[in-house]
């Protein structure tokens, strides 16, 4: 399957197949998702409607809800067994388009077919009206084939009225639904390395032990290699919830992600020999982005006893962690990583809190990042 350009829409469905964790016999949740995600795009196009330039991110945000629209079709074929491609194919010739043959940009074929409009645009009100009357129509026991056609052709219709392109939109849902929910194999982690070309120096350390204290004036120390690095901290808050510790986070960032500019800075390893880097990844406005993200999270995860017996980050701060760093080096890395760091980070974090101090050791080639007691390694 390429990159980029167009997607076979089977190749679609079998990449998102694993992602679909919902029971296979019940189909009344992924009908009801589907319905709920029309509702989305509707509120999404209202939006940029309504507010034109004031709503800059509707491509994205449009994208994003017919992707997730496009993936609890693929959820109720699977279960009535009939491909995701064989409904867009009989969409496709009973609706008002045409075939017109196109070179082909897969290897494994001449010539393609793309299906045009043989109308003008339709309305974008007078579309979703329809594409909300067809998802209704499939609300019941078992959706028949003509009522999923019949979505179909009034989501394609709902696209091109949107001026979307359909191949970025099952793209862009295949790297985030992947991303978000299913663990990271080695092979797929092995090029998100961002400094494995420069020297030790410029590189974050393989292997670390940050030494953390809490003295009697309550301000946390770091120590590396037995120096002091960066400056005591308290919670600066009334309500002393243990942000004094919150560097755990950016060394998590660092062992798990391989990336936080706020370690480099702190132990002075910016990669300053590609002056690109350390401008645009390195520096105050990424150190700026890192810092903003890590105290959002930790608002987050106050409300939620800082994630203490939870398996699991919600896939809604995991999108806006994605919007966060949209520009930067680490944008590269799945959701499901993040969701990784987020956990094992929050559990040295607990164990530091409790304990009013430790030792952090990271391992950036396992991607791992651990707790020992002070007493256990002095």
């Amino acid at each position: 399957m390429q990159k980029t350009g167009s997607i076979l829409l089977s190749d679609y469905a079998a990449a998102i197949a694993d992602t679909d964790v919902i029971n296979p016999a019940d189909i009344h949740p992924v009908l009801q998702g589907l319905f709920g995600e029309v509702g989305g795009i509707m509120a999404t196009t209202k939006k940029h409607v309504r507010e034109k330039s004031a709503y800059p991110g509707f491509k994205r945000a449009a994208e994003e809800e017919f992707g997730d629209t496009l993936w609890y079709l693929a959820a109720i074929c699977r279960r009535v067994q009939i491909p995701l491609d064989a409904i867009f194919t009989e969409a496709v010739h009973e609706g008002n388009f045409n075939n017109v043959g196109a070179a082909s940009d897969f290897a494994e074929g001449a010539v393609a077919y793309v299906a045009l409009p043989n109308s003008a645009v339709t309305s974008l009100d007078t579309t979703l009206v329809l594409l909300g009357k067809s998802a209704a129509a499939l609300l019941g026991d078992n959706p028949s084939r003509t009522a999923l056609v019949a979505f179909a052709k009034a989501y394609l219709d709902a696209i091109h009225a949107s001026r979307l392109a359909f191949s970025d939109v099952a793209r862009a849902n295949m790297r985030k639904v992947r991303g978000a929910f299913l663990e990271p194999q080695a092979a797929d982690l092995a090029y998100l390395d961002f400094d494995h070309s420069f020297g030790p120096e410029e590189q974050l350390p393989r292997e670390f032990r940050i030494r953390v204290n809490q003295r009697g004036s309550g301000k946390s120390y770091l120590q590396w290699n037995g120096v002091f690095i960066g400056d005591p901290l308290t919670d600066n808050i009334a309500d002393r919830d243990g942000y004094r510790f919150h560097d755990v986070f950016h060394f998590a960032y660092a062992a798990i992600l391989h990336w936080s500019p706020v370690i480099r800075a702190l132990i002075k390893h910016k990669r300053k020999s590609k002056p690109g880097y350390d401008e645009e990844q390195d520096s105050g406005r990424a150190i700026v982005v890192e810092e903003g993200l890590t105290a959002w999270i930790f608002t987050r995860a106050k409300e939620l006893n800082f994630f203490d017996h939870q398996d699991k980050v919600s896939l809604g701060i995991l999108k806006t962690i994605g919007e966060f760093v949209t520009g930067y080096e680490v944008e590269k890395c799945p959701l499901k990583l993040w969701e990784r760091a987020i956990l094992d980070g929050y559990l040295v974090f607990r164990q530091l809190k409790a304990n009013q101090g430790g030792w952090i050791i990271g391992n950036r080639e396992l991607r791992t990042i651990k707790y020992m007691p002070l007493e256990s390694a002095e």
